[in-house]
């Protein structure tokens, strides 16, 4: 546990089998459930999942491949299921730092907010650490982010966020957009559903990683999910349900997902 609060950590993967040992093999001890959700890897990222040997792990999968943002609704539903009171999702690719995790769960084990999301581009020395061209990209997604949500952060696109359970209770999870864009969605029905946002600064971890983001997801799928969240925001349109509690994301999740034994 982490400050008397049960954490759980998602692995979103997909082709991961390189990376996946490395990620899991760094998350600290206080985390007290870590559940990988492969979202129909044609690879050995589940079998190297397993073969960590480590208690916490757990195996969900997907047969067919649904988008990160669905095997991030999978691996919440699993968590919140399972006891978790606060959920934080670290990729498959060990892009995410773990000596930022702490920081990350203070705001919201002190209940300042319901979700703290990570900000690259405010640690020192960001430029020279990332890769021009998400750099920039970043920014100026960050900027639409901002202008269609009506929140004031930074780094939009940074998947590194813990998410408190209340929280997960308040929205729609199942309305999610399910592949690249979804943070930038997420934090359009948080917003619209009264969730307080923190940003907490954390490392940028670039090195032998292969993004999934191209051109494509940066000049069309992600302004088209703006758009929308724009669009929601400017006619006061909430979806039509949220989760509500525990039993309710149980019982999607034994739905949507296929369960490792």
């Amino acid at each position: 546990m982490y400050r008397g609060r049960r954490i759980a950590v998602v692995v979103p993967a997909h082709e991961e089998e390189r990376l996946i040992g490395r990620t899991l093999g760094a998350v600290p001890a206080f985390v007290d459930h870590v559940i990988v959700v492969d979202d129909g890897s044609a690879d050995a990222t589940s079998a190297q999942a397993r073969a960590l040997g480590d208690a916490r792990v757990e195996v969900v999968r997907h047969e067919v491949n649904q988008g990160v943002g669905a095997a991030i609704v999978s691996g919440y539903r699993r968590a919140f299921a399972a006891g978790a009171e606060i959920a934080v999702v670290m990729a498959g690719d060990a892009q995410m730092d773990p000596r930022d995790l702490p920081a990350l769960l203070d705001p919201v084990v002190e209940g300042r907010v319901g979700y703290a999301k990570g900000d690259r581009l405010a640690w020192p020395g960001a430029r020279s650490r990332m890769p021009f061209s998400r750099w920039l990209g970043n920014h100026a997604l960050s900027l639409l982010t901002r202008l269609a949500t009506g929140l004031r952060l930074r780094d939009s696109q940074c998947g590194y966020t813990a998410l408190a359970r209340d929280a997960a209770a308040r929205v729609p999870l199942a309305a999610l957009w399910p592949r690249y864009g979804y943070p930038n969605d997420l934090l359009g029905m948080l917003a619209r559903h009264g969730v307080a946002i923190e940003d907490v600064r954390v490392r940028p971890v670039y090195a032998d990683e292969v993004s999934g983001v191209g051109l494509r997801h940066a000049l069309v799928v992600i302004p088209s999910v703006l758009a929308r969240v724009w669009w929601r925001r400017l006619i006061g349109r909430s979806e039509p349900s949220a989760d509500r509690g525990a039993a309710r994301l149980s019982a999607e999740a034994s739905r949507s997902t296929d369960l490792a034994p």
